[in-house]
Protein backbone atom coordinates (compact mmCIF):
# COMPACT_ATOMS: atom_id res chain seq x y z
CA UNK A 1 0.00 0.00 0.00
CA UNK A 2 1.71 3.17 -1.22
CA UNK A 3 0.90 6.16 0.94
CA UNK A 4 2.42 9.62 0.88
CA UNK A 5 2.62 12.73 2.99
CA UNK A 6 3.43 15.79 0.87
CA UNK A 7 5.16 18.84 2.32
CA UNK A 8 6.62 21.99 0.82
CA UNK A 9 10.18 22.45 2.01
CA UNK A 10 12.19 25.68 1.94
CA UNK A 11 15.27 25.69 -0.19
CA UNK A 12 3.03 59.94 10.94
CA UNK A 13 1.11 60.63 13.95
CA UNK A 14 -1.17 63.59 14.73
CA UNK A 15 -1.87 64.59 18.35
CA UNK A 16 -5.61 64.84 19.14
CA UNK A 17 -7.42 67.58 21.04
CA UNK A 18 -10.33 66.69 23.30
CA UNK A 19 -12.31 64.00 21.41
CA UNK A 20 -15.93 64.65 20.47
CA UNK A 21 -18.25 61.71 21.22
CA UNK A 22 -21.71 61.14 19.73
CA UNK A 23 -23.53 58.03 21.00
CA UNK A 24 -26.57 56.19 19.62
CA UNK A 25 -26.76 58.01 16.30
CA UNK A 26 -29.29 56.20 14.10
CA UNK A 27 -28.18 55.90 10.48
CA UNK A 28 -30.94 55.06 7.97
CA UNK A 29 -30.41 52.27 5.45
CA UNK A 30 -32.03 52.19 2.01
CA UNK A 31 -34.97 50.11 3.27
CA UNK A 32 -35.65 52.41 6.23
CA UNK A 33 -34.00 50.30 8.95
CA UNK A 34 -31.88 52.42 11.28
CA UNK A 35 -28.54 51.15 12.55
CA UNK A 36 -27.29 52.40 15.90
CA UNK A 37 -23.89 54.05 15.60
CA UNK A 38 -21.32 55.73 17.84
CA UNK A 39 -19.00 58.43 16.52
CA UNK A 40 -15.67 59.55 17.98
CA UNK A 41 -13.95 62.56 16.42
CA UNK A 42 -10.45 63.86 17.21
CA UNK A 43 -11.78 67.38 17.80
CA UNK A 44 -14.82 69.58 17.28
CA UNK A 45 -13.51 71.29 14.17
CA UNK A 46 -11.99 69.87 11.03
CA UNK A 47 -12.61 67.17 8.44
CA UNK A 48 -11.08 63.79 9.09
CA UNK A 49 -10.51 60.44 7.43
CA UNK A 50 -12.58 57.80 9.19
CA UNK A 51 -12.08 54.24 10.39
CA UNK A 52 -15.29 52.22 10.56
CA UNK A 53 -16.06 49.09 12.56
CA UNK A 54 -19.37 47.28 12.07
CA UNK A 55 -20.03 44.47 14.53
CA UNK A 56 -22.67 41.96 15.69
CA UNK A 57 -21.00 41.80 19.13
CA UNK A 58 -22.04 45.25 20.45
CA UNK A 59 -20.38 48.43 19.27
CA UNK A 60 -17.76 50.19 21.34
CA UNK A 61 -19.20 53.00 23.45
CA UNK A 62 -15.98 54.11 25.12
CA UNK A 63 -12.59 55.27 23.92
CA UNK A 64 -10.47 52.13 24.31
CA UNK A 65 -6.67 52.21 23.96
CA UNK A 66 -7.06 50.86 20.44
CA UNK A 67 -9.53 53.56 19.42
CA UNK A 68 -7.39 56.21 21.06
CA UNK A 69 -4.52 55.32 18.73
CA UNK A 70 -6.72 56.13 15.75
CA UNK A 71 -7.95 59.37 17.33
CA UNK A 72 -4.42 60.43 18.26
CA UNK A 73 -3.45 59.88 14.65
CA UNK A 74 -6.17 62.15 13.34
CA UNK A 75 -8.83 59.61 12.39
CA UNK A 76 -12.50 59.78 13.28
CA UNK A 77 -13.80 56.42 14.53
CA UNK A 78 -17.29 55.08 13.81
CA UNK A 79 -18.59 51.91 15.50
CA UNK A 80 -21.93 50.38 14.57
CA UNK A 81 -24.20 47.49 15.55
CA UNK A 82 -25.02 45.58 12.37
CA UNK A 83 -28.64 45.10 11.36
CA UNK A 84 -30.74 43.20 13.88
CA UNK A 85 -28.13 43.24 16.65
CA UNK A 86 -28.38 45.08 19.97
CA UNK A 87 -29.64 48.63 19.32
CA UNK A 88 -29.97 48.37 15.53
CA UNK A 89 -33.26 47.73 13.75
CA UNK A 90 -34.07 45.02 11.22
CA UNK A 91 -33.36 41.29 11.04
CA UNK A 92 -29.88 39.84 11.43
CA UNK A 93 -29.45 37.74 8.28
CA UNK A 94 -25.72 37.06 8.67
CA UNK A 95 -23.39 38.38 5.99
CA UNK A 96 -26.06 38.68 3.29
CA UNK A 97 -27.18 42.16 4.31
CA UNK A 98 -23.68 43.49 5.01
CA UNK A 99 -22.84 44.55 1.45
CA UNK A 100 -25.75 46.98 1.13
CA UNK A 101 -25.68 48.11 4.76
CA UNK A 102 -21.94 48.65 4.55
CA UNK A 103 -22.32 50.73 1.40
CA UNK A 104 -25.14 52.79 2.93
CA UNK A 105 -23.07 53.46 6.04
CA UNK A 106 -20.09 54.53 3.91
CA UNK A 107 -22.31 56.93 1.96
CA UNK A 108 -23.63 58.44 5.18
CA UNK A 109 -20.13 58.96 6.59
CA UNK A 110 -18.89 60.54 3.36
CA UNK A 111 -21.71 63.11 3.51
CA UNK A 112 -20.94 64.32 7.03
CA UNK A 113 -19.40 67.76 7.54
CA UNK A 114 -16.66 66.27 9.73
CA UNK A 115 -15.67 63.65 7.10
CA UNK A 116 -13.14 64.18 4.33
CA UNK A 117 -14.87 61.41 2.37
CA UNK A 118 -12.18 58.76 2.89
CA UNK A 119 -12.94 55.67 4.98
CA UNK A 120 -11.05 52.57 6.11
CA UNK A 121 -12.41 49.54 7.99
CA UNK A 122 -10.83 47.26 10.59
CA UNK A 123 -11.64 44.34 12.88
CA UNK A 124 -11.57 40.56 13.09
CA UNK A 125 -13.75 37.48 12.57
CA UNK A 126 -17.30 38.53 11.61
CA UNK A 127 -16.15 42.15 11.92
CA UNK A 128 -13.63 41.31 9.20
CA UNK A 129 -16.24 39.56 7.06
CA UNK A 130 -18.34 42.72 6.92
CA UNK A 131 -15.30 44.54 5.54
CA UNK A 132 -15.10 42.12 2.63
CA UNK A 133 -18.82 42.53 1.97
CA UNK A 134 -18.56 46.33 2.03
CA UNK A 135 -15.56 46.12 -0.30
CA UNK A 136 -17.61 44.05 -2.76
CA UNK A 137 -19.88 47.06 -3.20
CA UNK A 138 -16.99 48.97 -4.78
CA UNK A 139 -17.97 52.07 -2.81
CA UNK A 140 -15.59 54.92 -3.72
CA UNK A 141 -15.30 56.15 -0.12
CA UNK A 142 -13.78 52.86 1.06
CA UNK A 143 -10.05 53.34 0.51
CA UNK A 144 -8.54 50.48 2.58
CA UNK A 145 -9.51 47.54 4.79
CA UNK A 146 -7.75 45.43 7.43
CA UNK A 147 -9.74 42.20 7.90
CA UNK A 148 -8.31 39.86 10.54
CA UNK A 149 -9.02 36.10 10.79
CA UNK A 150 -12.00 36.66 8.49
CA UNK A 151 -11.58 34.21 5.61
CA UNK A 152 -13.41 34.84 2.37
CA UNK A 153 -15.78 31.94 1.76
CA UNK A 154 -18.68 31.19 4.07
CA UNK A 155 -18.80 27.45 3.31
CA UNK A 156 -15.17 26.80 4.21
CA UNK A 157 -14.82 29.42 6.96
CA UNK A 158 -17.90 28.97 9.09
CA UNK A 159 -19.63 25.71 8.23
CA UNK A 160 -17.62 22.97 6.54
CA UNK A 161 -14.02 21.83 6.21
CA UNK A 162 -12.27 21.64 2.83
CA UNK A 163 -13.11 17.93 3.04
CA UNK A 164 -16.82 18.41 3.75
CA UNK A 165 -17.06 17.77 7.52
CA UNK A 166 -19.29 20.11 9.55
CA UNK A 167 -17.58 22.56 11.93
CA UNK A 168 -19.65 21.36 14.87
CA UNK A 169 -18.27 23.04 17.99
CA UNK A 170 -17.66 26.36 16.26
CA UNK A 171 -21.18 26.64 14.85
CA UNK A 172 -23.15 25.40 17.86
CA UNK A 173 -21.16 27.48 20.33
CA UNK A 174 -21.68 30.58 18.16
CA UNK A 175 -25.41 29.92 18.01
CA UNK A 176 -25.55 29.45 21.77
CA UNK A 177 -23.77 32.75 22.37
CA UNK A 178 -25.63 34.84 19.79
CA UNK A 179 -29.11 33.38 19.22
CA UNK A 180 -30.14 31.97 22.58
CA UNK A 181 -32.96 33.98 24.23
CA UNK A 182 -31.75 35.82 27.36
CA UNK A 183 -34.02 33.76 29.61
CA UNK A 184 -32.87 30.42 28.18
CA UNK A 185 -29.97 28.75 30.04
CA UNK A 186 -26.89 27.84 28.05
CA UNK A 187 -27.04 24.21 26.96
CA UNK A 188 -24.47 21.87 28.45
CA UNK A 189 -21.56 21.73 26.00
CA UNK A 190 -21.35 17.93 26.03
CA UNK A 191 -25.07 17.58 25.41
CA UNK A 192 -24.86 20.23 22.72
CA UNK A 193 -22.17 18.51 20.67
CA UNK A 194 -23.66 15.01 21.01
CA UNK A 195 -27.23 16.03 20.16
CA UNK A 196 -28.83 14.09 17.30
CA UNK A 197 -30.13 14.56 14.73
CA UNK A 198 -27.72 17.31 13.83
CA UNK A 199 -30.35 19.07 11.76
CA UNK A 200 -32.35 19.87 14.89
CA UNK A 201 -29.44 21.07 17.01
CA UNK A 202 -30.46 24.69 16.48
CA UNK A 203 -33.70 24.05 18.37
CA UNK A 204 -31.85 22.32 21.18
CA UNK A 205 -29.31 25.14 21.51
CA UNK A 206 -31.37 28.24 20.70
CA UNK A 207 -34.88 27.01 21.42
CA UNK A 208 -36.04 27.77 17.89
CA UNK A 209 -35.49 26.93 14.26
CA UNK A 210 -32.85 29.12 12.62
CA UNK A 211 -33.22 29.55 8.88
CA UNK A 212 -29.49 30.02 8.24
CA UNK A 213 -28.68 26.81 10.12
CA UNK A 214 -31.34 24.81 8.29
CA UNK A 215 -30.05 26.10 4.96
CA UNK A 216 -26.51 25.07 5.88
CA UNK A 217 -27.74 21.59 6.82
CA UNK A 218 -29.62 21.34 3.51
CA UNK A 219 -26.48 22.20 1.53
CA UNK A 220 -23.60 20.03 2.82
CA UNK A 221 -21.85 20.23 -0.56
CA UNK A 222 -20.23 23.33 -2.03
CA UNK A 223 -23.06 24.05 -4.45
CA UNK A 224 -24.61 27.15 -6.04
CA UNK A 225 -26.07 28.17 -2.68
CA UNK A 226 -22.58 28.61 -1.22
CA UNK A 227 -20.92 29.94 -4.36
CA UNK A 228 -23.41 32.81 -4.41
CA UNK A 229 -22.25 33.73 -0.89
CA UNK A 230 -18.51 33.54 -1.59
CA UNK A 231 -16.46 36.72 -1.35
CA UNK A 232 -13.48 35.04 -2.98
CA UNK A 233 -15.42 34.22 -6.15
CA UNK A 234 -16.38 37.91 -6.49
CA UNK A 235 -12.95 39.29 -5.64
CA UNK A 236 -12.74 41.23 -8.90
CA UNK A 237 -15.31 43.67 -7.45
CA UNK A 238 -12.97 44.63 -4.61
CA UNK A 239 -11.07 47.88 -5.04
CA UNK A 240 -10.01 48.68 -1.47
CA UNK A 241 -6.40 47.62 -0.72
CA UNK A 242 -6.46 44.87 1.90
CA UNK A 243 -4.17 44.22 4.85
CA UNK A 244 -5.11 40.65 5.83
CA UNK A 245 -4.18 39.37 9.30
CA UNK A 246 -4.13 35.61 9.89
CA UNK A 247 -2.87 32.97 12.31
CA UNK A 248 -1.32 29.53 11.92
CA UNK A 249 -3.75 28.14 14.51
CA UNK A 250 -6.87 29.87 13.21
CA UNK A 251 -9.42 27.84 11.19
CA UNK A 252 -9.91 30.73 8.75
CA UNK A 253 -6.26 30.57 7.62
CA UNK A 254 -6.73 28.59 4.38
CA UNK A 255 -9.37 31.06 3.21
CA UNK A 256 -7.27 34.04 4.31
CA UNK A 257 -4.42 32.79 2.12
CA UNK A 258 -6.78 31.92 -0.74
CA UNK A 259 -8.29 35.40 -0.54
CA UNK A 260 -4.86 37.05 -0.67
CA UNK A 261 -3.84 34.90 -3.64
CA UNK A 262 -7.04 35.73 -5.49
CA UNK A 263 -6.59 39.46 -5.00
CA UNK A 264 -2.97 39.30 -6.12
CA UNK A 265 -3.90 37.18 -9.15
CA UNK A 266 -6.28 39.94 -10.18
CA UNK A 267 -3.65 42.62 -9.60
CA UNK A 268 -5.30 44.18 -6.54
CA UNK A 269 -3.10 45.57 -3.71
CA UNK A 270 -3.11 43.09 -0.82
CA UNK A 271 -0.73 42.16 1.97
CA UNK A 272 -1.08 39.26 4.41
CA UNK A 273 0.48 38.83 7.84
CA UNK A 274 0.49 35.29 9.27
CA UNK A 275 1.54 34.93 12.89
CA UNK A 276 1.69 32.17 15.52
CA UNK A 277 -1.81 33.05 16.63
CA UNK A 278 -5.22 31.54 17.13
CA UNK A 279 -8.51 33.24 16.41
CA UNK A 280 -7.88 35.75 19.19
CA UNK A 281 -4.60 36.87 17.53
CA UNK A 282 -2.71 36.14 20.74
CA UNK A 283 0.60 34.20 20.55
CA UNK A 284 0.31 32.99 24.14
CA UNK A 285 -0.85 29.39 23.92
CA UNK A 286 -0.21 26.36 26.10
CA UNK A 287 2.42 24.07 24.68
CA UNK A 288 4.62 26.63 22.97
CA UNK A 289 6.80 29.65 23.54
CA UNK A 290 7.05 31.64 20.34
CA UNK A 291 9.29 34.28 21.86
CA UNK A 292 8.91 38.03 22.35
CA UNK A 293 8.78 38.81 18.63
CA UNK A 294 5.60 36.79 18.09
CA UNK A 295 3.33 39.70 19.03
CA UNK A 296 3.31 42.45 16.41
CA UNK A 297 2.07 46.06 16.82
CA UNK A 298 -0.87 45.29 14.56
CA UNK A 299 -2.82 48.46 15.28
CA UNK A 300 0.26 50.52 14.41
CA UNK A 301 0.63 48.51 11.20
CA UNK A 302 -3.04 49.10 10.36
CA UNK A 303 -2.57 52.84 10.82
CA UNK A 304 0.46 52.77 8.52
CA UNK A 305 -1.59 50.89 5.91
CA UNK A 306 -4.46 53.38 6.17
CA UNK A 307 -2.08 56.36 6.06
CA UNK A 308 -0.58 55.07 2.84
CA UNK A 309 -3.91 54.61 1.07
CA UNK A 310 -6.04 57.39 2.61
CA UNK A 311 -3.41 60.09 3.08
CA UNK A 312 -0.70 58.95 0.67
CA UNK A 313 1.79 59.99 3.33
CA UNK A 314 4.19 57.14 2.59
CA UNK A 315 4.45 54.20 0.19
CA UNK A 316 2.32 51.23 1.32
CA UNK A 317 3.89 48.06 2.65
CA UNK A 318 4.57 45.62 -0.19
CA UNK A 319 1.79 43.36 -1.45
CA UNK A 320 3.47 40.24 -0.16
CA UNK A 321 3.50 37.89 2.80
CA UNK A 322 4.94 38.60 6.24
CA UNK A 323 4.97 35.24 8.00
CA UNK A 324 6.27 33.80 11.26
CA UNK A 325 8.35 30.62 11.10
CA UNK A 326 7.59 28.51 14.13
CA UNK A 327 10.34 26.34 15.56
CA UNK A 328 12.96 29.06 15.06
CA UNK A 329 10.58 31.93 15.95
CA UNK A 330 11.53 34.26 13.11
CA UNK A 331 9.58 36.61 10.87
CA UNK A 332 10.18 36.29 7.12
CA UNK A 333 9.06 38.36 4.14
CA UNK A 334 8.11 36.89 0.77
CA UNK A 335 6.47 38.33 -2.35
CA UNK A 336 4.68 35.02 -2.91
CA UNK A 337 3.21 32.02 -1.11
CA UNK A 338 4.61 29.46 -0.81
CA UNK A 339 7.97 31.24 -0.68
CA UNK A 340 10.34 31.02 -3.62
CA UNK A 341 12.74 28.09 -3.55
CA UNK A 342 10.45 25.52 -1.95
CA UNK A 343 9.90 22.11 -3.44
CA UNK A 344 7.58 19.23 -2.71
CA UNK A 345 8.95 16.57 -0.42
CA UNK A 346 7.31 13.15 -0.34
CA UNK A 347 7.35 11.05 2.80
CA UNK A 348 5.98 7.51 2.68
CA UNK A 349 3.97 5.66 5.31
CA UNK A 350 5.21 2.22 6.26
CA UNK A 351 4.60 -0.40 8.94
CA UNK A 352 4.46 -4.11 9.52
CA UNK A 353 0.70 -3.86 9.90
CA UNK A 354 0.67 -2.56 13.47
CA UNK A 355 0.86 1.24 13.31
CA UNK A 356 -1.83 1.57 15.96
CA UNK A 357 -0.84 3.89 18.84
CA UNK A 358 2.39 5.69 19.54
CA UNK A 359 3.93 2.36 20.50
CA UNK A 360 3.16 0.67 17.19
CA UNK A 361 5.54 0.14 14.28
CA UNK A 362 4.42 2.96 11.99
CA UNK A 363 7.25 4.74 10.17
CA UNK A 364 7.69 7.69 7.81
CA UNK A 365 10.25 7.00 5.10
CA UNK A 366 12.02 9.21 2.57
CA UNK A 367 11.64 6.51 -0.12
CA UNK A 368 8.77 4.18 -1.01
CA UNK A 369 8.81 1.00 1.11
CA UNK A 370 9.84 -2.22 -0.62
CA UNK A 371 6.75 -4.07 0.61
CA UNK A 372 3.19 -2.80 0.77
CA UNK A 373 1.46 -3.34 4.09
CA UNK A 374 -1.97 -2.61 5.50
CA UNK A 375 -2.96 -1.03 8.79
CA UNK A 376 -6.44 -1.34 10.30
CA UNK A 377 -8.54 0.16 13.05
CA UNK A 378 -12.18 0.37 14.08
CA UNK A 379 -13.90 3.74 14.12
CA UNK A 380 -16.78 3.92 16.59
CA UNK A 381 -18.66 7.27 16.51
CA UNK A 382 -19.64 6.70 20.13
CA UNK A 383 -15.93 6.74 21.04
CA UNK A 384 -14.68 9.42 18.66
CA UNK A 385 -11.10 10.69 18.88
CA UNK A 386 -11.28 13.91 20.90
CA UNK A 387 -10.05 17.23 19.53
CA UNK A 388 -6.78 18.18 21.18
CA UNK A 389 -5.47 21.55 20.07
CA UNK A 390 -5.04 22.66 16.50
CA UNK A 391 -6.96 25.40 14.70
CA UNK A 392 -10.06 25.57 16.88
CA UNK A 393 -12.55 28.38 17.35
CA UNK A 394 -13.60 30.22 19.40
CA UNK A 395 -13.94 29.38 23.11
CA UNK A 396 -10.56 28.47 24.56
CA UNK A 397 -12.05 27.06 27.76
CA UNK A 398 -14.29 24.62 25.91
CA UNK A 399 -11.96 23.76 23.04
CA UNK A 400 -8.34 24.96 23.42
CA UNK A 401 -6.34 25.74 20.30
CA UNK A 402 -2.65 25.71 19.56
CA UNK A 403 0.25 23.23 19.52
CA UNK A 404 -0.95 20.91 22.28
CA UNK A 405 0.78 17.61 23.04
CA UNK A 406 -0.90 14.80 21.08
CA UNK A 407 0.36 11.86 23.12
CA UNK A 408 -2.97 11.42 24.96
CA UNK A 409 -4.72 10.58 21.67
CA UNK A 410 -1.72 8.71 20.26
CA UNK A 411 -2.33 6.08 22.91
CA UNK A 412 -5.62 5.03 21.28
CA UNK A 413 -5.94 1.92 19.11
CA UNK A 414 -8.01 3.88 16.58
CA UNK A 415 -5.13 6.27 15.88
CA UNK A 416 -2.38 5.19 13.47
CA UNK A 417 0.97 6.83 14.19
CA UNK A 418 3.81 7.09 11.66
CA UNK A 419 7.09 8.65 12.85
CA UNK A 420 10.17 9.50 10.84
CA UNK A 421 13.74 8.98 11.99
CA UNK A 422 15.23 11.72 14.20
CA UNK A 423 16.50 14.51 11.98
CA UNK A 424 20.23 15.08 11.67
CA UNK A 425 19.71 18.69 10.62
CA UNK A 426 16.89 21.21 10.57
CA UNK A 427 14.03 20.74 8.10
CA UNK A 428 12.04 23.83 7.14
CA UNK A 429 8.49 23.39 5.89
CA UNK A 430 6.58 26.31 4.38
CA UNK A 431 3.32 26.01 2.48
CA UNK A 432 0.45 23.55 2.09
CA UNK A 433 0.52 20.01 3.46
CA UNK A 434 -1.52 17.11 2.19
CA UNK A 435 -1.73 13.38 2.81
CA UNK A 436 -2.53 10.86 0.07
CA UNK A 437 -3.94 7.59 1.38
CA UNK A 438 -5.36 4.42 -0.17
CA UNK A 439 -8.21 3.34 2.03
CA UNK A 440 -11.24 1.10 2.32
CA UNK A 441 -14.02 0.87 4.88
CA UNK A 442 -16.90 -1.41 5.78
CA UNK A 443 -19.19 1.63 5.96
CA UNK A 444 -21.26 3.28 3.24
CA UNK A 445 -19.57 6.55 4.17
CA UNK A 446 -16.99 7.54 6.77
CA UNK A 447 -14.27 10.10 7.51
CA UNK A 448 -10.49 9.95 7.45
CA UNK A 449 -8.27 12.41 9.31
CA UNK A 450 -4.58 13.27 9.13
CA UNK A 451 -2.47 15.32 11.51
CA UNK A 452 1.09 16.66 11.09
CA UNK A 453 3.03 16.57 14.36
CA UNK A 454 6.45 17.68 15.60
CA UNK A 455 7.79 14.86 17.79
CA UNK A 456 10.40 16.24 20.19
CA UNK A 457 13.20 14.02 21.52
CA UNK A 458 12.10 14.65 25.11
CA UNK A 459 8.58 13.40 24.45
CA UNK A 460 6.04 16.11 23.54
CA UNK A 461 4.31 15.70 20.18
CA UNK A 462 3.01 19.13 19.12
CA UNK A 463 0.31 19.44 16.49
CA UNK A 464 1.17 21.70 13.56
CA UNK A 465 -1.79 21.30 11.25
CA UNK A 466 -4.47 18.76 10.39
CA UNK A 467 -7.33 17.90 8.06
CA UNK A 468 -10.38 15.72 7.58
CA UNK A 469 -12.08 14.21 4.52
CA UNK A 470 -15.63 12.88 4.28
CA UNK A 471 -15.37 9.91 1.95
CA UNK A 472 -18.38 10.91 -0.15
CA UNK A 473 -16.44 14.08 -1.08
CA UNK A 474 -13.23 12.31 -2.11
CA UNK A 475 -13.62 13.74 -5.63
CA UNK A 476 -14.33 17.25 -4.35
CA UNK A 477 -16.84 18.96 -2.09
CA UNK A 478 -18.89 20.14 -5.08
CA UNK A 479 -20.85 16.87 -5.08
CA UNK A 480 -21.14 13.63 -3.16
CA UNK A 481 -19.95 10.44 -4.85
CA UNK A 482 -21.35 7.10 -3.60
CA UNK A 483 -18.93 4.60 -2.10
CA UNK A 484 -19.11 0.81 -2.32
CA UNK A 485 -18.12 -0.70 1.06
CA UNK A 486 -14.86 -2.60 0.82
CA UNK A 487 -13.58 -0.81 -2.29
CA UNK A 488 -10.04 0.60 -2.16
CA UNK A 489 -10.00 4.26 -3.16
CA UNK A 490 -7.44 7.05 -3.17
CA UNK A 491 -8.16 10.00 -0.89
CA UNK A 492 -6.29 13.27 -0.55
CA UNK A 493 -6.61 15.07 2.77
CA UNK A 494 -5.78 18.77 2.83
CA UNK A 495 -3.99 19.57 6.11
CA UNK A 496 -3.84 23.31 5.56
CA UNK A 497 -0.74 25.52 5.64
CA UNK A 498 2.17 26.00 7.99
CA UNK A 499 5.65 27.46 8.33
CA UNK A 500 7.75 25.46 10.75
CA UNK A 501 11.32 24.30 11.29
CA UNK A 502 11.75 20.77 12.61
CA UNK A 503 14.90 21.05 14.72
CA UNK A 504 17.73 18.49 14.84
CA UNK A 505 16.81 15.32 16.75
CA UNK A 506 13.09 16.06 16.33
CA UNK A 507 11.01 13.82 14.06
CA UNK A 508 8.20 14.37 11.56
CA UNK A 509 5.08 12.45 12.57
CA UNK A 510 1.74 11.80 10.89
CA UNK A 511 -1.39 10.57 12.65
CA UNK A 512 -4.25 8.95 10.75
CA UNK A 513 -7.70 8.26 12.18
CA UNK A 514 -11.38 8.91 11.43
CA UNK A 515 -12.58 11.62 13.80
CA UNK A 516 -11.64 14.94 15.36
CA UNK A 517 -14.56 15.57 17.69
CA UNK A 518 -16.09 18.01 18.51
CA UNK A 519 -14.18 20.29 16.17
CA UNK A 520 -15.94 18.39 13.40
CA UNK A 521 -19.14 16.36 13.53
CA UNK A 522 -18.83 12.61 13.80
CA UNK A 523 -19.52 10.66 10.64
CA UNK A 524 -22.17 8.18 11.79
CA UNK A 525 -21.05 5.72 9.09
CA UNK A 526 -24.52 4.96 7.67
CA UNK A 527 -24.16 6.82 4.38
CA UNK A 528 -27.43 8.65 4.94
CA UNK A 529 -27.81 12.41 5.40
CA UNK A 530 -25.88 13.46 8.49
CA UNK A 531 -28.46 16.16 9.30
CA UNK A 532 -31.24 13.58 9.70
CA UNK A 533 -29.37 10.56 11.06
CA UNK A 534 -29.61 9.30 14.65
CA UNK A 535 -28.22 5.78 14.21
CA UNK A 536 -24.50 4.94 14.39
CA UNK A 537 -22.39 2.10 13.06
CA UNK A 538 -18.84 0.99 13.77
CA UNK A 539 -16.65 1.11 10.66
CA UNK A 540 -13.71 -1.17 9.98
CA UNK A 541 -11.05 1.04 8.40
CA UNK A 542 -8.18 -0.27 6.27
Amino acid sequence: MLRRLLLLVAAGGLASAQPVVQLHVRIPMRDGARLCTNIFRPSLHGRFPTVLQRTPYRKLSQITPGLKMFLDHGYAVVTQDVRGRYDSEGEFLQVLQEEQDGADTLSWIARQAWSDGRVAMFGGSYVGMVQWRAALSGHPALRAIAPAVAGGDEYFDRYYSPGGAFRLAHRLRWIAENFRPPNRPVADFQKMITFLPLGRADRFVAGRTLDFYQEAMAHPAYDAYWRSRSTRLRADSIRAPALIEAGWYDPFLPSDIAMWKELRRRGHPARIIIGPWGHNMNPEMPGADFGPSAALPLRRMEIDWFDAWLRHSAPPAPSGVLYFVMGVNEWRESPQWPPAGVEFMDLYLDSSGSANTLHGDGRLLAKPPTLETTDRFDYDPKRAVPTLGGANCCNFRLLPWGPLDQRPVEGRRDVLVYTGAPLRESLEVAGPVRAVLYVSTSAADTDFTAKLVDAAPDGPARILTDGILRLRYREGVERAVPYRPGAVVEVEIELGETAFVFLPHHAVRLEVSSSNFPRFDRNLNTGRLQALETQMRVARQT
